[in-house]
């Protein structure tokens, strides 16, 4: 896959898994992108070789949970 394709799918995957965020703490999508922004499961969507813009969007929003919640564990099983 070349990296414009790849791209694509993380800001996709980026924009879904915000929305779920939103919609979940009753944020709008700008605060939800915000807060998802600073997290450590975004900065690994962006980095192309961890590969997590392979899975899907629930997928990436369970890793954001894990990780907002603190469980350490579950993040990294994800």
């Amino acid at each position: 896959m070349n990296t414009g394709k790849i791209q694509l799918c993380i800001d996709a995957l980026a924009a879904d898994a915000g929305d779920m965020f939103a919609k979940e703490n009753g944020l709008s999508t700008t605060e939800a992108l915000q807060q998802f922004m600073q997290t450590k499961t975004y900065a690994l969507l962006f980095d192309e070789q961890s590969l997590l813009y392979l899975e899907s969007a629930e997928y990436v929003f369970d890793m954001l949970k894990a990780e907002q919640s603190g469980d350490w564990q579950r993040w990294k099983e994800e």
